[in-house]
């Protein structure tokens, strides 16, 4: 593999997943024979400029799915599991505890989820008030490394009923590709190398996306999108 990053910026990663995801979901509803209304979700914070360019090119609102790693305090990099704001939790590796191990892994999934609740209260404000019953819901993150944290969040999405989930991300190892397949109806991937260290390795720029930022860009994709529904019936959120 090149070493060349693939994307220069997020905006640029969800440009070139926009033009993948706009046939195959035109695709889709042909297939059903109904207008099957799209919804983009991103994974906060990384994930929100990247599905922002997605929802534009599809004309459809913009929401997230806030899910978190669950980690020890011994060693706060390795993810044991995930959890998102509303309760839905998936472990690395499901294994027989004893008491105190049990309460550690309970504080750190609560430690977690907490972090997920206020995280999703700093970017609601900006929110498009929708529900995913019988939509097409595209999850959307800018890579994929672990996978813990996305499928936390498609098993979120998948208790809301949604007609179908799609994850979607500009990359992810290889070596993930079936697993991840199994967790959604569709895996839409841009790339998919052999080598993985990181995300950011496949980014020319790839700095940290602060609250405020994500809370803008969330905030300007949804105003968009109830200005086009105000002049377009049929289009833009629904209560």
């Amino acid at each position: 593999m090149s070493s060349a990053p693939l994307f220069s910026d997020r905006a640029d990663a969800g440009n070139q997943l926009a033009q993948v995801l706009l046939p195959l979901v035109n695709q889709e509803q042909e297939a059903r024979g109904v207008k099957l209304e799209p919804i983009v979700y991103a994974l906060p914070r990384g994930g929100v400029p990247v599905a922002a360019a997605v929802a534009d090119k599809l004309g459809c609102p913009l929401d997230i799915v806030v899910s978190k790693k669950i980690t020890m305090p011994r060693n706060p990099e390795l993810a044991i599991g995930a959890v998102t704001s509303d309760g839905h939790a998936l472990w690395a590796r499901p294994r027989r505890l004893d008491r105190k191990q049990s309460k550690l892994h309970q504080a750190a999934l609560q430690e977690a989820q907490a972090k997920a609740q206020a995280q999703l209260a700093q970017l609601s404000a900006a929110l498009p008030k929708i529900r995913p019953e019988g939509a097409l819901a595209l999850l959307i993150d800018d890579g994929i490394a672990t996978g813990m944290t996305m499928a936390a969040a498609t098993k979120s999405l998948l208790a809301r009923t949604p007609a179908k989930v799609w994850i979607c991300s500009p990359v992810a190892p290889l070596a993930l590709s079936n697993w991840i397949s199994g967790w959604g109806d569709r895996t839409v991937i841009l790339e998919q190398p052999k080598l993985f260290s990181s995300v950011s390795r496949f980014y020319a720029s790839f700095p940290q996306v602060a609250t405020e930022e994500a809370f803008l860009v969330l905030q300007e994709a949804n105003k968009k999108q109830q200005l086009l529904g105000n002049r377009q019936e049929g289009t833009g959120s629904k209560d």
